[in-house]
């Protein structure tokens, strides 16, 4: 999915938040009320992975001559994430209180609604078999829907847009956001080489906002502590 051309103005990286004491659990912890309780932050294989994640981070850094007072590490702000982001901040030597961390609400979990809230990691199964026939539908009234994810996704991508330019920024998320952040990003990579060109952000993601493209996010799944280059 990498490209040598690119329509933003930064490089992005992904990571998904290290294994955290809710995939142990097998538990669904998706509202911002549970997520970013303390006692759901990662469990110690999660912080092992998140350190050997900011290592391979840091090597594909040197390989690509990009210094680390080019990176920001922008993060959702539930506690696994936070935990996640933490690690690789010290493994980069990157002070976390400072200007090259943020957090930014908008990358935070995607929430499933009430009914699924606390319960088994199962009926994930449930939410992705509508996901793949109706992005646009949510499984239950108070969550969201794939598309619902894509607006505020929108609202982050144009937020560290706007603030840094010419950075390689690392997205510390969670497993549905960053599938269906991959999947906008690619979708408009493809238009940009070729079909028309739209001049801002918004308008390039909105052209892809369809069913047949948004219902494949499975496709661009990662396991928990997987990094991957993006854009």
């Amino acid at each position: 999915m990498k490209s040598t051309t690119s329509f933003l103005c930064n490089k992005y990286w992904v990571l998904r938040h290290g294994k955290s004491i809710p995939n142990e659990k097998c538990l669904i912890v998706s509202s911002m009320e549970n997520g970013t309780c303390p006692e759901y932050e990662l469990a110690s294989k999660g912080v092992n992975q998140a350190l050997l994640a900011g290592q391979l981070f840091l090597k594909q850094l040197k390989e690509n001559n990009i210094p680390v007072e080019d990176v920001r590490i922008c993060y959702s702000p539930f506690s696994r994430t936070t935990h996640t982001a933490r690690v690789v901040a010290s493994v980069l030597n990157i002070p976390f209180e400072g200007p090259q961390c943020k957090v930014i609400e908008d990358l935070r979990e995607r929430y499933f609604g009430p009914s699924f809230e606390l319960m088994s990691h199962d009926r994930y199964l449930e939410i992705w078999a509508l996901d793949e026939k109706d992005p646009f539908m949510r499984a239950e009234e108070g969550g969201e829907s794939v598309d619902d994810v894509v607006s505020r996704l929108t609202r982050a991508m144009a937020a560290m847009e706007a603030q840094f330019q010419g950075c390689t920024i690392l997205v510390v998320s969670h497993g549905d956001p960053l599938q269906i952040l991959q999947t906008i990003l690619n979708a408009v990579q493809q238009q940009t080489e070729t079909g028309p060109i739209w001049n801002d952000l918004e308008s390039k993601i909105q052209a892809v906002r369809i069913s047949p493209i948004l219902s494949q996010h499975r496709n661009f799944a990662l396991l928990t502590g997987e990094l991957r280059a993006v854009i």
